[in-house]
């Protein structure tokens, strides 16, 4: 009967059938294990930020609390300002007009509309790499469109997508992609009118590599004509619960994508737009938080290696690429039995099946618990 009502409620084809499972979901029992450990769960899996947030964008947030009017889609000139600042100051992208930024509520919910927003839907192709953020996908289920995982667009053929996903430094492999390599696919998908947008959320995450925006000069070739970048917050400032993010480049794409969300009221919160300029302008905080990361990431790696793991790619990135040359989800369950909940590579695509992804966002208390449980 329940089911029944729901059928009538929601439809006879529901919206959530024609998505993946969800796939944390897939992680519970794992996590029941992990958490019976004496000493309790080191929660490696999800990768969310445990730092406090920066007192300057808490100041900021706090500044701008009387805020009761209703904020505008296109955003405060001050936060697009501060977007296209920080840009050019640490992504050494082309110079923006204020009409090629738009600030977004998080990246997760600009990536999983962006294909319905630009009208790409019932036979558009939208390619994603093999390995990559499952959002990707689930935006484009969502559009209507087919999705396609290669990290090879002549692998296409003939077949001309609506849009490609690039993704570097990548989530989950932390693999950085070389300006070469981003050029082809800027003139590649110049050459055939297809849109490529760049997920850069973990640029200023780089350990061994050098990541290069799409917009840089060397990449773009001074134009962000059919380009698009996006940037969040979330880790480099620790601000995954503010929801602040941006989305930048071809000046006509973003006016598009302004035209739909104005009528769908998608607009930022005032005083989080304050809070974004805060933390955008401020580096200290994003130096400090580097170096965390950095001896988190030294830790687990030694221990990981030492317990016979190998790690693959992870120059970049707050994750480690770790294969005992095994099925994944036996990696999961070894790592549980020692109290280490870890995310399964199958999550990522049918590539990540011999891989874990570790997160190295825990606190140093629990980074160090695992490396001990690992040494053991």
């Amino acid at each position: 009967m329940v089911e029944q009502r729901a059928q009538r409620v929601v439809g006879r084809d529901p919206v959530s059938t024609r998505l993946p499972d969800f796939p944390w979901d897939q992680l519970t029992a794992y996590a029941a294990t992990a958490r019976a450990h004496p000493d309790g769960i080191v929660d490696l899996s999800i990768g969310t930020p445990v730092d406090p947030t920066p007192t300057v964008v808490q100041e900021a947030l706090a500044a701008a609390a009387d805020s009761p009017g209703y904020p505008v889609t296109i955003g405060l000139e001050a936060t697009r300002r501060a977007a296209i600042d920080w840009l050019t100051r640490r992504a050494g992208a082309i110079e923006l007009g204020l009409d090629a930024v738009l600030p977004t509520i998080g990246s997760k919910e600009l990536i999983s509309s962006l294909a319905g927003h630009l009208g790409i839907g019932a036979g558009d192709v939208v390619v994603h790499p093999a390995l990559a953020y499952p959002t990707y996908e689930v935006g484009t289920v969502l559009a209507g469109a087919r999705p396609v995982a290669t990290d090879s667009l002549l692998s296409l053929g003939p077949e001309t997508p609506a849009l490609v996903w690039v993704n570097s430094p990548s989530n989950p492999t932390g693999r950085v992609l070389p300006p070469k390599h981003l050029r082809k696919m800027v003139d590649w998908c110049r050459e055939r009118g297809v849109l490529l947008v760049s997920d850069e959320c973990y640029l200023e995450c780089a350990w061994e590599g050098a990541p290069v925006s799409l917009l840089h000069p060397d990449v773009c070739g001074g134009s962000p004509e059919g380009l698009l970048t996006v940037h969040s917050l979330s880790k480099r400032s620790n601000l995954a619960g503010y929801r602040c993010a941006f989305v930048a480049g071809d000046p006509a794409v973003v006016g598009e994508l302004l035209a739909v969300r104005k009528n769908l009221g998608l607009m930022m919160p005032g005083p989080q737009q304050h809070a974004m300029v805060a933390a955008l302008d401020d580096d200290a905080h994003v130096v400090e938080q580097h170096a965390r990361y950095a001896a988190r990431r030294a830790i687990l790696r030694r221990a990981l290696e030492s317990a016979g793991f190998r790690i693959d790619h992870s120059e970049a990135s707050l994750y480690l690429w770790a294969t005992r040359d095994e099925d994944c989800w036996a990696t999961v369950s070894w790592l549980a039995e020692r109290g280490i909940l870890a995310a399964p590579g199958s999550f990522y695509g049918a590539a990540g099946a011999k891989h874990v992804r570790v997160a190295f966002t825990a606190t140093d208390e629990r980074v160090a618990a695992a490396a001990d449980r690992l040494a053991g």
